[in-house]
């Protein structure tokens, strides 16, 4: 990944994620607000119909006091629970009462017991008036709900008195609805739905969910992928009445929270992009900010690797403190390398100086050779437009062509007679003398080519490889052309040196035989070059010159004979 992208995401995620996190705590506080907001309706509900149960209670206790003291009320259920044989017409007389009762009451059920709590007789409103009901199957409880013939009622009973004594209990029932308690309600009957008005949810999930429930605990429960919230209503049958219903709210949490949730969900959409925007825009200008100076660093190291050079950044580069002291350590640290090079390069060139002056010395008639050519090799290739970073391979490599006669003894190199074909084979070892002396120095494997192959002629009749044409590589055919022309026009003690035209005679004459033409063409060029000013190496040779001549003060001149022109 690139370092551009890291920066951007180390950016831009921890202020997403902080968005992130603050619509959830935002998100999470508003739901939790609803539904507490929701608990509390729930409550209030709560008491509200426990209010209104209570006053209809109330008021139906009234009613059936009076009822209840209907001499032929008393008469009938007396007649019910001592004449056995006369109880079915006792019955029904106390039926048509309570019909009656009933018709003018407005109540949807009527019932008397005995006074031991059995049912003795009573009706019930249906569409065609009021019917008889079963007493042999009826369990009616003195308070709270039940059931019978498929309906659901809540009841109301009162005492009834003879006297002092109870002779019975008179019961008013209303009929039950979901749709009276005024919200998503169920009405448990024995832990099994017996009502449910709580809309999307299905009875026999609502089952299994309400067994979690405690009798008198509110509780969350989960039906249908939806939270609901579940309070105990009724606390009369809630604390379980005989035949154990039980009323209780179910509200969907989910379903209240909706709408808030759109709202929400609409404001962290719009803020939600428009702080995406913004971050994206803070991310990608601070990876911008660090990623372009560094990017900009970058770019200049590389191309300082391919040139060499190391670079220097202006003060202003970037604008991160950073980023400016890291180029600031990295100016300082490159001034100090390039002190150190430099102060190797002088090395260097004293070095390479020394190597030809020792070589020169040898011989006061060939002092100051290497460096002549040297320099003539080196307008050779200014002259054929030779790449530039081949021209400080061809000055320091013509400056030690001959390095290899090192190498060689001077009884050989130093013969006023004529060579032995055993002297003129160690003289043409010189090349690979001198290649086997650098190979073993670091930094001299690019000056090999000219040591080595300075002697290999152009058809391949020279010297040690015996190479031809383009074989041998450039820089050695231009020094070549150079070293002739020197050993040409170099006096000697046996003779003096030829002049310049005589010298390009042979030069021309040779060319594409021992020389390559394109290299004396360009070498014809430059006319009489002995003759011209000195080049940029006048400082060079002058050093060079000092050098052999301080060394040769230490030999005796009697002792040095001149040298042929074949052994130069």
């Amino acid at each position: 990944m690139r370092f551009a992208t890291r920066a951007f995401l180390w950016s831009f995620l921890p202020f997403a994620a902080l968005l992130a996190g603050s619509f959830w705590a935002v998100r999470t506080a508003a739901l939790s607000a609803v539904r507490e907001a929701l608990r509390t309706s729930v409550r209030d509900n709560q008491v509200t119909l426990v209010r209104e149960r209570e006053q209809s209670e109330s008021r139906n206790s009234r009613v059936l006091r009076v009822a209840a003291e209907n001499p032929a009320l008393k008469a009938g259920l007396q007649l019910l629970a001592t004449e056995r044989s006369a109880r079915a017409a006792a019955r029904r007389t106390v039926e048509d009462q309570l019909s009656e009762i009933c018709d003018t009451m407005g109540f949807d059920f009527l019932a008397v017991s005995g006074s031991s709590g059995e049912p003795l007789a009573g009706v019930m409103r249906s569409k065609e008036g009021f019917a008889a009901l079963d007493t042999e199957s009826l369990r009616m409880p003195a308070q709270g709900f039940f059931s019978t013939q498929g309906g659901i009622f809540r009841v109301t009973s009162v005492a009834i008195a003879q006297g002092q004594e109870r002779v019975g209990a008179l019961a008013v029932g209303e009929r039950f609805d979901l749709a009276g308690v005024g919200m998503p309600a169920v009405l448990l009957h024995g832990g099994t739905v017996a009502a449910l008005s709580t809309p999307g949810a299905n009875k026999s999930e609502a089952e299994a969910a309400l067994q979690k429930c405690a009798p008198e605990a509110e509780c969350e429960l989960r039906i249908g992928g939806e939270t609901y919230l579940s309070v105990p209503l009724d606390s009369s049958s809630a604390q379980g009445s005989d035949d154990g219903f039980t009323l209780r709210s179910l509200r969907s949490l989910d379903a209240a929270a909706a709408p808030v949730q759109v709202v929400l969900q609409r404001m962290f959409l719009s803020a939600g992009l428009i702080s995406l925007v913004v971050a994206i825009a803070l991310g990608a200008f601070s990876s911008r900010s660090i990623v372009q100076p560094l990017a900009a660093v970058v770019a200049r190291l590389r191309e300082s690797s391919k040139t060499g050079v190391l670079p220097e950044f202006p003060a202003s580069q970037g604008g991160v403190r950073e980023i400016l002291e890291l180029t600031d350590s990295f100016n300082h640290a490159a001034t100090s390398i390039r002190e150190g090079q430099d102060r190797l390069v002088r090395a260097y060139v004293e070095f390479v100086s020394s190597l030809a002056s020792a070589l020169d010395a040898r011989d006061p008639y060939t002092a100051g050779h290497s460096v002549r050519v040297s320099e003539y090799s080196c307008a050779i290739a200014r002259a054929m437009n030779v790449e530039h970073r081949e021209h400080e391979l061809i000055r320091v490599g013509a400056l030690l062509h001959d390095i290899g006669k090192i190498g060689i003894s001077d009884a050989v190199l130093q013969k006023q007679e004529r060579l032995t074909a055993e002297e003129e084979a160690l003289i043409r070892q010189h090349p690979v003398i001198g290649k086997k002396i650098l190979e073993c120095v670091h930094g001299f494997e690019a000056y090999l080519p000219v040591v080595e192959l300075h002697h290999e002629n152009w058809d391949g009749s020279g010297y040690p490889l015996g190479l031809k044409a383009e074989e041998t590589p450039l820089i050695a055919r231009i020094v070549k052309v150079a070293d002739a022309y020197d050993a040409m026009t170099s006096n000697r003690p046996y003779r003096r040196g030829m002049r310049h035209d005589d010298a390009i005679r042979i030069l021309e004459k040779h060319a594409g035989t021992q020389f390559d033409v394109t290299a004396v063409q360009a070498f014809l060029t430059l006319g009489d070059i002995v003759q011209r000013p000195g080049s940029d190496e006048q400082p060079v040779r002058d050093s060079l010159h000092h050098l052999a001549a301080a060394m040769r003060l230490g030999s005796s001149s009697a002792d040095l004979a001149p040298m042929e022109e074949r052994r130069v």
